[in-house]
């Protein structure tokens, strides 16, 4: 049986992504690969048990709504997120995977939203970008892919829009750009996309204008 070390489970509204705004189940795996400096879920680092794909799916069952997210940490450092999220696939759910573009993606069933973020030089974890998650490779889908940056300074932003532009991700994907929690200014960052003719996405977090940013399980 399948098992995968899980931080916690939750019911909430998506903040992110496409997918904003629609009640959604999170699951967050614990551990991640990488210490980006602004984020905001240290504690997935280490926290978590033991559950099996079947506990999870029964626990997803038990709320309404259709969508379901994958999120950590980082969930491919568990073989079983792919299962998981094949299964809940099966079953009829919209499903998302948050995942920081480090570890391939091309195994990821076709139906799940991808979402990649890509890391920007003041995340920290510059150079972390796995290149086979890149439209360019032909075992890449890009259907149902988003590729996100959080932006944490003006030289963020013009590395996020030469990259998204070297790599053709605007005419193939979604390309979503977020303002790093309180270092950058949504205001700013609206205002820098609309100055520099750049077709990315504004995105901000939703659920840290709803809860508090430090509230957990939303």
């Amino acid at each position: 049986m399948a098992d995968l070390k899980i931080n916690e489970v939750f019911y909430s509204i998506q903040g992110e992504t496409s997918w904003v705004g629609y009640p959604t189940v999170f699951i967050r795996t614990s551990g991640c690969n990488l210490r980006c400096r602004y984020c905001d879920t240290t504690y997935a680092f280490y926290q978590g048990q033991v559950r099996s794909v079947d506990s999870l799916i029964a626990e997803v069952q038990s709320h309404p709504g259709k969508h379901v997210c994958l999120t950590g940490g980082e969930p491919l450092l568990q073989p079983a997120s792919h299962e998981l999220m094949k299964r809940l696939c099966d079953l009829g759910y919209k499903v998302s995977l948050e995942t920081s573009g480090s570890l391939e993606c091309t195994k990821v069933d076709p139906r799940v939203k991808k979402i990649i973020d890509v890391k920007t030089p003041d995340s920290g974890a510059a150079d972390s970008f796995h290149l086979s998650n890149l439209p360019s490779n032909p075992e890449f889908s890009v259907v149902n892919t988003e590729f996100k940056f959080v932006i944490c300074s003006e030289d963020d932003f013009f590395w996020a829009q030469n990259f998204a532009e070297k790599n053709q991700l605007f005419e193939q994907t979604e390309v979503l750009f977020s303002p790093a929690h309180r270092r950058i200014d949504a205001k700013w960052l609206a205002t820098k996309i609309l100055a520099s003719k750049c077709p990315a996405r504004l995105q901000t977090q939703l659920h840290k204008f709803i809860w508090s940013a430090h509230t957990r399980g939303v």
